[in-house]
This record gives structure tokens, sequence and C-alpha cells, in this order.
């Protein structure tokens, strides 16, 4: 008898020092938006690249009793990598070394529409204001709107931290959802003769304008808007990288092994942000509404000015490239060229599109730096 009450004791140490006995239905709910967000990603093929590390990083944070984020080790490392803004500007500068400004500086114009993009981050923040929301919140939702991560990410480490992973779900899955969410939009805005638009063929970009641009811009938005200069500074250092002509070897750590290992880390990160307790809440589901009012909103506001700037020039501009104007590089431009394609077969919009599609990138960064200069940092 004494052996059998030995064991069961050492069984019920077993069982005590688990992670069974812990476990919430929180934590189950949790692990099973995990499984979901995994079958998203490889079933569905939703931004695979980023939904599958925030995936398991959310089943990871679900796991009780393991002091991911109080025993020094690589989950904690990565944490920190979260909370103090380390992630997201080695990801601009992949994605500046993957990027082409030349359609951008081919036609400047295009300028216009990716700020126009950004209205629905302004819409998305007076909604969440009205919702209760603090300021410094409402301005980190408001950011899903631009349809950039990375960003997203950034601000709600500064401006709202403990609506981190509900931020980033959000933005990821949006940015995954283009595809389907764009297109309603645009045809909704759009009549058939706009959709049939064909744009002549963009200039030959200089040598010396892909070199001056990385730089001035550099110079020109870290000095205006200092809370972003991070951002800023890596992505036109990462597009010189791509540019230059001397750099190939940067150029490509940039945009292939160093994004990709940081992408690991920063969606990880970010899943295990994922907790029940801080994402189990009605300010998750109020986020996700959101963030879909920014997104839709900004897809909107581009689509209505290009409306207008068609007219403006005697019909030579699509509307449809307006939509591009969210930061989802480069799959908002594809979007645009597949709509456009459908109503004129010989329609071919991709590189005009690209230029609201990095003008996106450029302008969700500055209004980031534009609320974080007027509201602060917590």
């Amino acid at each position: 008898m004494e052996i059998f009450s030995a064991f069961a004791i050492s069984l019920q140490s077993v069982w005590l020092d688990s992670g069974f006995s812990a476990l919430t239905w929180g934590n189950v709910a949790m692990i099973i938006v995990g499984i979901f967000l995994l079958y998203m990603a490889i079933g569905k093929e939703y931004e695979p690249l980023l939904l599958t590390p925030i995936a398991f990083g959310c089943i990871m944070a679900n796991f009780p009793c393991t002091g991911f984020l109080e025993e020094p080790g690589v989950m904690q490392v990565i944490n920190y990598g979260i909370k103090f803004e380390i992630f997201p500007p080695l990801i601009f500068l992949g994605v500046g070394a993957m990027t082409d400004f030349g359609p951008l500086l081919a036609n400047p114009n295009t300028l216009f529409l990716g700020a126009a993009a950004q209205f629905g981050v302004f819409i998305s923040l007076a909604g969440a204001m009205l919702l209760g929301f603090t300021a410094q919140e409402a301005s980190a939702i408001g950011i899903i709107g631009g349809a950039d991560g990375p960003t997203a990410i950034y601000m709600a480490s500064k401006m709202a931290p403990n609506l981190l992973g509900a931020i980033a779900v959000a933005a990821y899955s949006y940015m995954s959802l283009v595809p389907l969410i764009q297109p309603p939009i645009m045809k909704a805005l759009t009549t058939q003769k706009e959709r049939e638009v064909k744009m002549d063929q963009l200039r030959n970009v200089t040598h010396f304008e892909k070199m001056v641009f990385p730089v001035a811009s550099a110079i020109l938005i870290s000095l205006l808007l200092p809370p972003v200069a991070a951002l800023i500074s890596m992505l036109m250092l990462g597009n010189l990288f791509r540019e230059s002509g001397v750099t190939d070897r940067l150029s490509d750590t940039s945009q292939n092994a160093l994004c990709n290992i940081v992408t690991i880390f920063l969606a990880t990160g970010t899943g295990m942000t994922m907790n029940a307790e801080d994402f189990l809440t009605v300010q998750t589901l109020m986020i996700i509404g959101l963030g879909l009012l920014a997104f839709a909103g900004g897809t909107a506001a581009g689509v209505i000015l290009g409306k207008i700037m068609c007219r403006l020039s005697g019909w030579k501009i699509n509307p449809l490239i307006g939509s591009a104007g969210v930061s989802a590089v480069p799959m908002a431009a594809r979007v645009s060229q597949v709509v456009g394609q459908k109503a004129n077969p010989s329609n071919f919009l991709l590189m005009h599109a690209m230029g609201p599609n990095v003008a996106g990138v450029i302008g969700t960064a500055v209004a980031a730096g534009t609320m974080l200069a007027m509201l602060g940092a917590k």
C-alpha cells in the first residue's frame, strides 16, 4: 500500500507541476484561435509567412507555467525586440531593399493617392475615441487602416502595448484579405468606363533620381517627424542598398536572410502577446471592427481621389490605382491590376499602381509619426 501511496503522490506532484493543472478555458479558447489562424495561413494561404508564426506564438502564449516572459532566454529576448521597437525598423530595412520607388518617381502625382488612403486611419481613430478608447489607444488602432503590419506593431508598442496582440492580428489579417475586401469597394465606387481607362507607359527613371530620393526622403521626413526616424531611415537605407549598384550583398541580405529571420521573431513575438487575459475581451472585437472600417475607408478614399484625378487629367489616370494607396505591398497593386484587366483585358495597371502603393508605405509612416508627435508615447 505504501508503494501505491507514494506512486499516487508522485503522480499528483507531476500533475500539479504540469501546465494542465493551470489550464483555463480562456487558454483553451486561445489555443483554438491559434489553430484556426494556422489553418488560414497554411490551408488557405492567407499571408502564410506572417500568419504562421503569429498563430504558433498565440498557441505558445497560452501554455501555463512556462515562464516564457519572466525567465531569461530566447523568448524574453524576442519580447524585448517587440517591446523596445527593434524588429519593425529591421523589417523596414528589408522592405526598402525589396521596393522599387521608380513608379512613384516616374509619376509623382500618385503620391497624393498614397496620402488619400491614410484617410481611413483618421476615420478609425475618431471611431475608437467615440467607443471610449484613449487618444493614444485610438491612434494605435487607427494605423491598422494603413495595412502596414510593422508600423501597426511599432505604434501599438509605443502607444498601446496592452492592445498589441489584437492590433497586430487585425492588421495582418486585413493585409491578407486585401483580394477579398478591396474589389467590391473598387467596383462600387467606379463606373465601367473608369475601370477601362488605359494609362500611358511610365517614363524611365534615371539612376541619379533613384539615388537622391531615399537620401532626401530620409533627411526631410526624419527632421520633420523625429518619432518615425528609425522606420523611415531604415526603409530608405534598404532602398539605397538596392539602387546603388555597389551594395548587392547588403541588399540581398536585407531582403532575404535578415528580413526572414526578423519576420520569424517579430511575428512569433506578436503572437505571444495574445494571451487569454488580454485578448478575450470586448475591446478585441471593437479593434477588429474598427480595423475593417479603417481599411475600407482608406481604400474608398484612394479610389475617390483617383476618380477626381481621372477627370482632371482628361481620363489619363485609372481611378482603380487609388485603392493601392494602402501600404500592403505589392498585394494591393496586384488587386488593382486584376480588377482593371477584368474590365479591359488590355489594361496593365500593375506598375502604375506600384506608385501609390509605395507612397502608402511612406504615408502610413508619416501618419504614425504625426500622431506620435501630437500625442506622445506612453
